[in-house]
């Protein structure tokens, strides 16, 4: 089958590359010339595991190709995906001029029939706009016939693991409204997903919105999860539980799970925090409120700022002078996505406070640099005391103490001993609770992880209990 797939981002990109791999002829048009150039030079403009490859193997087999040119891409494609951004606003919303501006280029430059799908994460109602958009343009070209139809394909990948994700999916989640065109766009996208219903149904029809809502749904839910687990671990350092034991527990009925239910220094990235907040907004419109959604992106905010709340209880509000590793930059491993990712409110308020700060992360330094340099761009002094550095054990050289943000397996196993000698002070504090408590205490390490029983833990359990009014005060 001829695929287009408007928009070469994260979503576009995967997207497109599966479909090549399962055999599609797919056309990938974008709207930056730069990055069109690096697709058709064999490079890549994100970091995806699997992803490099999978575009140059298809790329020699001819099946994917990349243009600028979207009347090329609209005659290619019998199906086009829109895969652009949908950035938040500054209430919440989702930003839909992009999608917009897709759907009547798409309306401009239609010829025949085609089954187009909204990919992007969307509000409730966006199939209708993306409809009206079209449908406006080809009135204004003369055109009365109804020559396509939109439907609601929404992605369920997971930076870090979007291949497998894609190519062994748990459901494949379709909105099509009945119409004139219900029958031809079924039989299109039904033998588009063919390759996935082979030995079970995976494909899940239903009516637009509720496609729509689906993908919104789905991403609080597991926003919920991790929220829900930082509070227990937060009450478990109170408490002088262990939040690892609690997790084990719990996520041993079969009713809750195991997944998604590891404590830390809250979530990041382009999916959960955007999409809490699209969906709170959403509510609001339509004058009700999603009281359980907004307190999971409020417990995501505070917890940001819990390895920050550790690093002052240990040395004060003042900084000045001191020297602080950071191991992991990226919201997540396995990606070099930086979007409101926990480590960027953590440097931001150490730098801000006096301290030198040495961070390491073996794939997310360029786009950190970047990041934090527009974080702090009213700072250039604060921003003089970062350095991005080329290895985890130099970043630790002198530190005062070690904090882990991100848990790239590389840091799983680190030399320990060598790690003690290179930093002033042995103290790690672990915001992802990839060491274990007893082990590093033997070893002579200060430890603490996020809701970890430990005696570093403990020390300052005590140190709470005595100023329970104590509060941080971070910087906006």
């Amino acid at each position: 089958m001829k695929i287009t797939v408007v928009g070469a981002g994260y979503v576009g990109l995967v997207t497109g590359a599966c479909l090549a791999e399962l055999g599609n002829q797919v056309l990938c048009v974008d709207n930056n010339p730069e990055k069109i150039t690096l697709l058709n030079a064999a490079g890549i403009p994100i970091f995806e595991p699997g992803l490099k490859e999978m575009v140059a193997r298809n790329r020699a087999e001819g099946r994917i190709h990349f243009t600028t040119e979207m009347a090329q891409a609209v005659d290619h494609g019998d199906v086009i995906f829109i895969a652009v951004g949908t950035p938040s606003q500054e209430d919440g919303s989702a930003d839909l001029q992009h999608v917009l501006a897709v759907a009547g280029q798409i309306g401009r430059h239609l010829k025949n029939f085609k089954v187009v799908v909204n990919k992007s994460t969307v509000p409730v109602g966006t199939a209708y706009r993306v409809h009206d958009a079209i449908h406006k343009e080809l009135e204004k070209r003369g055109i009365q016939d109804n020559l396509f139809e939109v439907i609601s394909n929404p992605e369920f990948l997971k930076e870090g693991a979007a291949i497998d994700d894609f190519m062994r999916p748990d459901r494949i989640v379709i909105g099509l409204d009945s119409g004139e065109n219900y029958g031809v766009a079924h039989q299109k996208i039904e033998q588009l997903y063919a390759s996935f219903n082979r030995h079970h149904a995976r494909t899940l029809w239903m009516d637009v919105r509720s496609a729509e809502l689906t993908k919104y749904a789905a991403n609080a839910m597991l926003a919920t999860r991790i929220s829900f687990m930082n509070e227990i671990a937060n009450l478990s350092d109170l408490l002088g539980a262990d939040v690892d034991c609690v997790r084990r527990g719990i996520g041993a009925d079969q009713r809750i799970g195991h997944g998604f239910l590891y404590a830390g220094t809250g979530y990041g990235g382009s999916c959960f925090p955007k999409d809490t907040r699209a969906l709170i907004q959403t509510a609001l419109d339509y004058g009700s409120q999603m009281k359980v959604v907004s307190a999971v992106e409020q417990v995501n905010d505070a917890q940001k700022n819990v390895l920050l709340h550790r690093t002052l209880q240990y040395f004060g509000n003042d900084l000045t002078g001191l020297k602080f590793a950071i191991w992991g930059l990226a919201f997540k491993p396995n990606t070099d996505d930086m979007r409101e990712a926990p480590s960027r409110v953590i440097i931001k308020n150490l730098l801000l406070r006096g301290a030198h700060v040495n961070a390491f992360d073996p794939v997310a330094s360029h786009e950190a640099s970047q990041a934090l340099s527009l974080d702090l761009h009213d700072h250039p002094e604060a921003l003089s005391r970062l350095q991005i550095v080329e290895s985890a054990m130099q970043a630790t050289e002198q530190a005062h103490a070690l904090l882990i943000v991100t848990e790239w397996k590389t840091f799983h196993h680190p030399d320990f001993a060598a790690l003690k000698t290179h930093m002033q002070r042995p103290l790690i504090l672990d915001g992802r609770n990839i060491y274990d408590p007893q082990l590093l205490e033997n070893m002579g390490f200060a430890y603490q992880g996020i809701g970890r029983r430990n005696g570093l833990a403990l020390h300052m359990l005590d140190e709470e209990s005595s100023d329970q009014n104590m509060r941080l005060e971070t910087v906006a």
